[in-house]
């Protein structure tokens, strides 16, 4: 088995499709319609992937990735976001949430199995990452996916985290905007690249209680961002 993926999605035909192909490439399929139900079962089930429709009754799936994802008990859980629509908004909103990927209706069954295998990969290889790491007064714990300025815990969005985290692993390497995309949101997400640069933003207000660290993420002009060693 290589591992369970909760399928959130109201149509039934929908949810029939992907279960059929996700159990037929070896995957412990659960499933359900709507998205109370859906945070219950990223609490009580633990899967390794969900995967969202962002059209649901009541609680849409916007509100589910952004629960799941700011609830410490099911924050790490991959999420890969189905919408019907084409409007690049609802996509960024999702990714900002901390969806790790979209797709958007019709998709191919094929390309949802890439996209799956893709996404558990980056997750199973960050998992491996443990212990701490300090950058003078930044200190990253990554078996916790916690963050802090000196004593002081950063409220980070998943994103943010994973930018941080890959430019305190990666000290002096410059990354284009398309390189980070690729990186943190994963390697088949065709978004606006201003997306890095709200994120960047984000990043230096949160760290601005120390300039010095604030200051580490550097703009490379015409190029994209470094982390300097502090």
């Amino acid at each position: 088995m290589n591992g369970k993926i909760l399928i959130v999605d109201d149509e039934l035909n929908i949810r029939e499709l992907i279960k059929f192909n996700v159990e037929k490439a070896g995957y412990k399929v659960l499933e359900t319609a709507d998205g109370q139900t859906a945070v219950t079962m990223a609490r009580t089930e633990k899967p390794d992937l969900v995967v969202l429709d962002l059209m649901l009754p009541g609680l849409d799936g916007l509100e589910v990735c952004r629960i799941i994802k700011n609830s410490r008990e099911t924050a790490a859980i991959p999420i890969i976001m189905l919408t019907a629509k084409n409007e690049e908004i609802d996509k960024v909103i999702g990714l900002e949430l901390g969806a790790d990927d979209y797709l958007t209706k019709p998709f191919s069954p094929r390309e949802l199995l890439a996209r799956i295998k893709a996404v558990l990969r980056r997750s199973q290889k960050d998992s491996t990452i443990g212990g701490e790491l300090t950058l003078g007064k930044l200190r990253l714990n990554f078996s916790r996916y916690e963050a802090y300025l000196g004593s002081a815990k950063l409220e980070l969005t998943p994103k943010e985290y994973e930018m941080l985290k890959l430019f305190v692993t990666n000290t002096g390497k410059v990354f284009t905007r398309e390189q980070l995309l690729e990186k943190v949101w994963g390697y088949e997400y065709f978004g606006d690249t201003r997306t890095v640069d709200v994120h960047v933003r984000h990043l230096r207000v949160k760290l601005g209680e120390d300039n010095e660290v604030a200051e580490a993420i550097e703009t490379v002009r015409g190029v994209g961002y470094r982390f300097k060693d502090l």
